[in-house]
């Protein structure tokens, strides 16, 4: 063994060791590096930015998605509004609404995840989708429009 003093874990030897001391002092230094950084049962109470799982927050999820899953079935079993296209645009807003409710309670994104970078791409990836949404709805209702064969009534009616 050697005759310095160095409480430090991670200190160094400036003289040669045989290759059983050196290895078993590499083994050593190990156990101390891991029990300075807290052993295997602390690794939950380090907060790393993702949010943790717990049974209320789940429940709440759960029943947010219930609730907001009957509204819609009840809105058009009962008929409430009367133009059709009002009861889309309400059915819609819950869709939406759910879609925000799972991505926080079980998907669990938040803006501190991975450090905003879920967020963005998630922003990224809904402006991807209405633009190929919206081009192909235009795309596809100027085709209808445009290019579908003259019906019978607008033959006869040609010079």
């Amino acid at each position: 063994m050697s005759t310095q003093s160095n409480p430090s874990p991670s200190h160094s030897h400036s003289h040669s060791h045989s290759h059983s001391h050196s290895h078993s002092h590499s083994h050593h230094g190990d156990l101390v590096a891991h029990d300075a950084h807290g052993g295997h049962g602390d690794l939950h109470d380090h907060d790393d930015g993702t949010p943790h799982s717990t049974f209320k927050g789940y429940m709440t999820g759960f029943i947010l998605s219930v609730f907001l899953t009957a509204i819609p079935f009840w809105l058009v079993m009962t008929k409430t509004f009367d133009k059709p296209s009002t009861t889309a645009l309400v059915i819609l807003a819950f869709a939406v609404v759910q879609i925000v409710v799972h991505m926080i309670y079980f998907l669990h994104m938040n803006t501190k995840m991975e450090g905003g970078w879920s967020l963005l791409a998630l922003v990224f990836t809904l402006v991807l989708v209405v633009i190929t949404l919206s081009g192909s709805i235009w795309v596809m209702y100027h085709l209808n429009t445009n290019m579908m064969p003259p019906s019978a009534h607008d033959m006869k009616n040609m010079p």
